[in-house]
């Protein structure tokens, strides 16, 4: 157990705990999936009960604790930055300060505490790499490349905003980075906050809303907000930004801009916010695909390795893919800070002598990002028993084939197998699944199932066999991070005669063979699934195929609007019984809707979930 290298991203948002044995990633899962709060930024001390457990350990058998930043040289940040601000910034730092005194400059020393609190053996060293390092780790060690260029590029960690790296074996070399506050993953947060939507929530929201507008803002953009040179360097101009002063990303100057104040958070949408997601989304592909050509050009590697919030911006990743600058991309499917405790701790067992076993197998070492808790069937037996939950126990081929036939009918399935997902996607192990080829499905999971804006467009789960019969992508994409254009082949002529519709009338044209799960831009985020990585997944999807003849099912993660992805098999019945889910796959249990008793609660339980 000497190898055990735990590694811990706390205080921010989406703290997560990762366990690491040599290159073998044990288990890793976000303390939001515990707790039930989204992004929860608490010590995540329930994923690291979960994580000592599934290894059979306690802290004893640890050799070191790696945390995901460098706090001292953070907090030197901050007050530069309260500094430079003044007297503009005196309200934030009165609300923020008390907090890094407490806490945060001495983050490692509170890992420390926490830790000591838990009671589960003496605790080891604690090692603080930093936040881009760990974001590079966590693209590159678990990656199936032997070499690539790693790019990482976020909000902030202490100081670099965007950064390049050269993976060579066991080795990560810094090579280029960007300083704040000039960062891309502000940016765009600060048109998320524009649109009316959350910081650190929102931005997949404006990524989705981008087809629906035309860029025409896209030059006031590069005119005044961002001096972007050709090696994919830039500056922003900070007249236009409030985040140095103040808790609010922008301002007077920004509604100047762009034609008047921010829109308020609920409220309708108008052509003007299609409009600024289309535009900021153009310039963000921009500044990726100008870095990613900088990367191939200063490492003179074939492939590419991304990690970092903005990695999680799946269009521009499939942009990059696109344009076959590199022959191969790869990206950590924990992307955001949740991934910095897994690149943390890679980095400490590489330092420590571990070696990329996984290299000979033609994997990458995620093992399909399913890192979380498992409940076996005997478990959920017995809390169905318990409770008095009707259900049908089949066997596994058996399940899959009495499944595939429901979502052929038009029903809407919650389905929970195995290990959890680790990161923000469901892919296949806690998802809600429905039929890609009803035309009325995607509206209906959103506002029926889901609870949220009927804009937001579905991905699709499909065989890896027969991924380019329906998509336009040449490579893997397991964990849903890359967009791709729907196949020729599969659309439909009456796509290209979408009359005059606009803004949100675009989602009633009907444009492929798959409407459920294709975007108006004639896209989908597609997920392709191996029986290596997903065989439960893989033999659902094998079964729909035989039923059908269609290889693909729409997949969206296993919740409802503003609440964290279900972890257990009691949070996933609440679920079901909660929305218009009709079946609930459980481990080897199916359970129909209609067969349910009356499910009453005390209160309308949406006004205990805030909304993303």
């Amino acid at each position: 157990m000497s190898d055990l290298i735990l590694g811990i991203s706390a205080y921010y948002h989406d703290s997560a705990v990762a366990l690491v044995d040599g290159d073998t990633v044990v288990a890793a899962a976000q303390e939001e999936r515990f707790t039930r709060r989204r992004h929860d930024a608490a010590f995540p001390a329930q994923a690291v009960e979960y994580c000592l457990r599934e290894a059979g350990a306690t802290l004893k058998d640890v050799a070191a604790v790696a945390y995901y930043e460098d706090p001292a040289l953070k907090f030197r940040r901050v007050l530069a930055t309260y500094a430079g601000a003044v007297p503009f910034g005196a309200a934030s730092f009165r609300d923020t300060f008390p907090e890094w005194i407490r806490r945060k400059r001495r983050a490692g020393e509170s890992v420390r505490r926490e830790l000591a609190g838990l009671g589960l053996g003496p605790v080891p060293e604690v090692l603080c790499r930093r936040h881009h390092e760990s974001h590079a780790a966590s693209a590159f060690f678990p990656s199936p490349y032997e070499s690539a260029a790693v790019l990482c590029i976020d909000g902030v960690g202490e100081w670099a905003t965007t950064s390049l790296w050269h993976g060579r074996g066991d080795r990560l070399d810094p090579v280029a980075e960007l300083h704040f506050p000039h960062s891309l993953g502000m940016l765009y947060s600060a048109f998320t906050y524009f649109c009316g939507f959350k910081v650190d929530s929102g931005e997949y929201k404006l990524m989705g809303l981008a087809p629906y507008g035309t860029p025409r803002y896209a030059d006031v953009i590069r005119e005044k907000l961002i001096d972007l040179k050709a090696d994919g360097s830039f500056r922003l101009d900070m007249r236009y930004f409030e985040y140095l002063r103040g808790q609010v990303m922008t301002g007077r100057g920004f509604e100047k801009l762009f034609d008047g104040p921010r829109r308020l958070p609920e409220s309708a949408l108008s052509e003007r916010e299609f409009d600024l997601a289309a535009s900021v989304q153009e310039v963000t592909e921009e500044v990726v695909l100008r870095l990613a050509r900088a990367a191939q050009q200063f490492t003179g590697e074939t492939r590419l390795c991304l990690a970092g919030g903005v990695a999680l911006n799946c269009v521009a990743n499939g942009r990059t893919i696109r344009e076959e600058i590199f022959e191969g991309v790869w990206v950590q499917p924990a992307a955001g800070d949740a991934g910095g405790a897994l690149g943390a701790a890679l980095a400490v067992a590489m330092e420590r002598g571990a070696t990329r076993t996984h290299l000979g197998t033609g994997h990458d070492a995620m093992s399909g990002s399913l890192l979380g808790p498992a409940y076996r069937d005997e478990e959920i037996q017995a809390y169905l028993d318990d409770a008095g939950i009707p259900y049908t126990r089949l066997d596994r081929d058996a399940l899959a084939a009495r499944t595939a036939v429901e979502l052929a009918q038009g029903k809407v399935v919650g389905w929970f197998q195995d290990r959890m997902e680790f990161g923000p996607r469901a892919l296949g192990a806690r998802s809600i699944l429905g039929d890609p080829r009803n035309p009325e499905m995607q509206s209906a999971m959103n506002l029926k199932i889901k609870f949220r804006e009927s804009f937001r467009p579905f991905a699709p789960a499909v065989l890896d066999s027969d991924v380019e019969e329906y998509f336009q992508l040449k490579q893997e994409s397991p964990y849903m991070l890359v967009v791709a254009d729907i196949a020729d082949a599969r659309r439909l002529p009456a796509a290209d005669d979408a009359g005059d519709a606009r803004g949100l009338d675009r989602l009633k044209v009907r444009r492929s063979t798959i409407p459920a799960v294709t975007h108006v831009d004639m896209s989908a985020r597609v997920q392709t699934v191996s029986e290596h990585a997903n065989p439960a997944f893989h033999r659902l999807l094998t079964a729909f195929k035989a039923e059908t003849g269609c290889p693909v099912l729409v997949n969206t993660s296993f919740n409802v609007r503003g609440e964290p992805i279900v972890r257990s098999p009691q949070e996933a019945y609440t679920c079901f019984m909660r929305t218009r889910i009709d079946v609930l796959v459980l481990g080897g249990f199916l359970l129909l809707k209609d067969d349910q008793p009356v499910w009453a609660e005390d209160g309308d339980w949406r006004d205990e979930i805030p909304l993303d």
